[in-house]
Formats: C-alpha cells, sequence, structure tokens
C-alpha cells in the first residue's frame, strides 16, 4: 500500500529535525575548533592564516543553512498539522496510528527549537 501524505509529511518533520541537529552540532564543533585554532601560538605561519580563513568561511557557511532549515521545518509543521485535521475528520476511517506519529514528530520538532534557541 502507498504511503499517505501523512506520513510523508510526518517523516519529513523528522528528517529535517535531525538535519538540523546535525547542523547544530557541526556548528558547535566548528566554533570550539576555531577557538582552539585562534589561540594556539605554537604555529604562527602565512599557513595558520589559510587554515583560520577557511574554517571561518565553513563556519560561516553552516550558519547561512540555518535560516532556511528553520523555514522549512516550520512550513513542514504547519502541513502536517493541516494533514492531522483533514486525517481526524475522516472520522472512523482516520489512521489513529498517522495521526499520533504526526502528532509526536511535531512535539519533537518544538522540543528541537527550545532547545536550539
Amino acid at each position: 500500500m502507498p504511503r499517505s501524505q501523512l506520513e510523508i509529511t510526518t517523516s519529513s518533520v523528522i528528517r529535517l529535525v535531525k538535519e538540523e541537529a546535525s547542523y547544530h552540532r557541526e556548528l558547535q564543533q566548528q566554533t570550539e575548533r576555531l577557538a582552539k585554532m585562534e589561540k594556539d601560538e605554537s604555529n604562527e605561519d602565512e599557513n595558520k592564516e589559510y587554515v583560520l580563513r577557511q574554517e571561518r568561511r565553513a563556519l560561516e557557511e553552516t550558519k547561512k543553512v540555518m535560516p532556511t532549515l528553520k523555514k522549512k521545518i516550520v512550513e513542514t509543521v504547519a502541513d502536517l498539522q493541516n494533514l492531522i485535521t483533514e486525517e481526524g475528520q475522516k472520522g472512523s476511517e482516520s489512521n489513529v496510528e498517522h495521526i499520533t506519529a504526526a502528532k509526536e514528530a511535531i512535539a519533537q520538532a518544538k522540543i528541537a527549537e527550545r532547545e536550539v534557541s
């Protein structure tokens, strides 16, 4: 049986939340690595400046992804909430298991949002 739009959108929310968490970990690691490199006095040559520039550029690239990803999560959660409502209106025909999974995905997105901000 093909997956319903509700199941597909639920999976999208879960995937986007995991992706956002991964970017936040990467951002934290890059920030720590950059701070450590900037403090390191043992390697004062032109190579260090080049490596620092590369690290700063990578950090900025990661930061640029965040607003777009956050917007995508907000939009997908809104879509999912609409799909939950539609599914609920089917009465006894509605798939309670899929509705529950969708609500759990939204809860995960809201928890992730609080941890991030």
